[in-house]
């Protein structure tokens, strides 16, 4: 590889990095039409439930919030990317303290990204998966171990937020 190919990979890592901070960053501040403009135009976001296509991101990301979930910050690290000309993939590992109907809950997961550069030169999402780990109570604590989408959604429903509390 010459000095050419090793500086425009490194402007292709740092743009990526630079993507994955802007989508954290958009979605924490409710900036929805800037945040489908991360993805492809037939991207998707895939995780509790899944979006495709631009237009349906941008009405998707809002309805996160309209439910139970009320605030959340997106915290991302462990960031590896694998480059294949114009296309990338790759994990970076989530933590995200939010509150639901009030209550403080701490949930940590990981991204599984596919990219691509498209005709303008910029990197896109293709498909951001995520897979979350742990969604917890923080009075509850988060040693309960690994968990699927479906005790991710319980873990957010009032109801067994009520029965934890029975414990």
């Amino acid at each position: 590889m010459d000095l050419a190919e090793r500086v425009a990979r490194l402007e292709d890592l740092h743009e990526i990095g630079q993507l994955r901070a802007r989508y954290c960053q958009l979605l924490d501040d409710g900036h929805w039409d800037e945040l489908a403009e991360l993805f492809t135009e037939d991207g998707a976001f895939v995780g509790l439930s899944t979006a495709r296509g631009r237009d349906e991101l941008r009405t998707f990301f809002p309805t996160l919030q309209e439910g139970s979930l009320e605030a959340w910050w997106h915290f991302s690290s462990n960031e590896t990317i694998d480059l294949d000309g114009d296309e990338a993939t790759g994990q970076t590992w989530l933590d995200q303290p939010c509150v639901v109907d009030g209550v403080a809950h701490i949930a940590a997961g990981r991204y599984a990204d596919r990219m691509r550069r498209c005709d303008d030169g910029r990197w896109r999402f293709v498909e951001r998966k995520v897979t979350f780990f742990f969604w917890s109570p923080l009075a509850t604590g988060w040693a309960s171990g690994r968990f699927d989408h479906e005790a991710a959604r319980a873990a957010a429903d009032p109801r067994t937020l009520e029965r934890r509390a029975d414990h």
